[in-house]
């Protein structure tokens, strides 16, 4: 078969579902005809409270008001994360949105500042976020939006949101079907297939009606309806790097100021995040059921809840890792129906995003051509396994051995990938990217340098620059830096302003 796609059919709606359908309504227009079966009877995962600046450009993509969409999803804005107790009981540092310290033309920032520190008492020496207008700011409790001159310290901000993820589908379904996608209520209860190719050709609902499509996306969730059900494609675990394979979520009533960023505190057998959004607080307790039951983490949870539970825990279970293949006959995957990392870094809506628009890129006809879906298939096993290795150096790179779990992450074997990373950095603090890798060199800085990696040199360029220069330079950096931020309102009060949701 072949000719343009007429029909696609989304199966299942929530974050994944929606954002799909918003960016197919906004791209394709009205050429293709696009359907979205979901059932209120069947639950959303509702992950992806708290996100990165990458979410910024899908937002404009659709043209959406960034301040009507933060009052409508009771959100707030991100500065980054702060991550407690993870080197050690009693450390913690933040890893930032937007760019640390300026470079310049032959030496970059970090490599000035390795040279300071390794050539002065590091105890006393300027700590990374000194140098990062978005760590000051979230140390303040303050946000405003970047300057727009490339020259101003306050330029170098970035910043992401934090929102309801059930408020933002609703919001993105309202969008879509203003633009024509159609919402179709239903459970679906068959599966059927070409009988020649094995592509899905029709599904059959609860209610008796058939729907038939061209392309399919499968946003099912960890079900993984169409492509692990109906097609069985493997999947590849990675429990073995990331073995936190349960998670329970619970809001609680907002307590103190409404902060910035987001925060994750390494626990026991696992790690807690606290999610500031206007109308409650997201907390959740990520945890390896081979080192924790689930009632302890349950317990573990409310105990160190700020304010008092506002629903019901929700419990989920999920294995680290990918569908072999994400595209497969005429099935695209996108969200967790494709894999699934922990929330650690933020990635959740981040990897929808991504294949949304590698998707788009290589739109197919009808005949699904086969260089099409491997490079969609190879693009995606890479950026899984670039934000695996990332995620795995925040348990593996720690000074914990104060249980069983920590003592295991620290024992792990890496994927040669990290490890030759981890190797160039510890020479003399190079990072070197492959391609379009999600997290940029100063936030593999932050990370390696917060979790206590220490290179045992510096880039030698750096030493054609005269100390006591470099020094002043760096003293007036700093300080025009934190002159600027202080000039910035509070989070709480550019929210108020701005964008304030009714409450309800």
């Amino acid at each position: 078969m072949s000719g343009p796609i007429e029909t696609v059919i989304i199966v299942g709606g929530g974050t994944a579902g929606w954002m799909t359908a918003a960016a197919m309504a906004r791209l394709l227009g009205r050429t293709v005809s696009i359907k979205l079966v979901e059932s209120d009877a069947i639950g959303t995962v509702g992950v992806g409270e708290a996100t990165i600046p990458t979410i910024r450009d899908f937002n404009r993509l659709l043209g959406i008001d960034e301040d009507d969409f933060v009052r409508r999803t009771q959100g707030s804005f991100k500065l980054g994360i702060e991550f407690v107790d993870w080197l050690r009981l009693g450390h913690r540092y933040i890893h930032p949105f937007g760019t640390i310290g300026r470079d310049t033309q032959t030496v970059r920032f970090s490599q000035l500042w390795l040279k300071l520190v390794q050539q002065e008492d590091s105890e006393n020496a300027d700590p990374l976020g000194a140098f990062s207008a978005s760590t000051l700011a979230a140390e303040m409790g303050r946000f405003g939006r970047p300057e727009t001159s490339p020259n101003h310290p306050l330029s170098t901000l970035a910043y992401a949101f934090h929102f309801d993820a059930a408020l933002y589908a609703r919001y993105l379904r309202g969008w879509s079907e203003d633009r024509g996608v159609e919402r179709i209520e239903g459970r679906i209860i068959s599966v059927e297939r070409d009988p020649e190719n094995g592509f899905i050709r029709t599904l059959h609902l609860e209610d008796g009606s058939m729907l038939s499509g061209d392309l399919f996306v499968d946003c099912s969730g960890f079900r993984s309806l169409l492509l692990g059900e109906t097609l069985h494609e493997p999947f590849v675990d990675w429990s073995h790097w990331l073995p936190c394979d349960r998670a329970i979520a619970l809001p609680c009533t907002p307590a103190g100021a409404l902060l910035p960023y987001t925060r994750s505190t390494a626990d026991g057998a696992g790690w807690r995040w606290r999610i500031p959004l206007q109308h409650r607080t997201g907390n959740g307790y990520v945890y390896s059921s081979a080192h924790l039951t689930d009632d302890d983490a349950h317990r573990r949870l409310l105990e160190t809840l700020d304010g008092a539970p506002a629903g019901e825990p929700r419990r989920l279970r999920f294995l680290a890792g990918h569908r072999r293949k994400l595209w497969h006959g005429n099935v695209v995957a996108v969200g967790l129906s494709g894999g699934f990392l922990e929330p650690l870094e933020s990635t959740s809506i981040h990897l929808i995003q991504t294949a949304i628009s590698r998707l788009m890129l290589l739109f197919p006809d009808k005949d699904m051509d086969v260089a099409e879906r491997d490079e969609f298939n190879r693009q995606s096993a890479l950026e899984y396994a670039q934000i695996r290795d990332f995620l795995i150096l925040h348990y593996h790179a720690t000074e914990r051995r104060d249980t069983s779990f920590w003592s295991d992450c620290a024992a792990m074997t890496l994927p040669d990938s990290l490890r030759e990373k981890l190797d160039l950095f510890r020479s003399k603090g190079r990072v070197f990217r492959s391609g379009d890798e999600l997290f940029s060199e100063d936030s593999w800085l932050s990370v390696l340098i917060g979790q206590g990696v220490r290179p045992r040199g510096h880039d030698p360029v750096a030493d054609t620059i005269d100390p006591d220069a470099l020094r002043g330079q760096m003293n007036g950096l700093r300080e025009a830096l934190r002159r600027a931020v202080e000039t910035l309102p509070s989070h709480a009060e550019f929210v108020a302003r701005c964008c304030a949701a009714t409450q309800t």
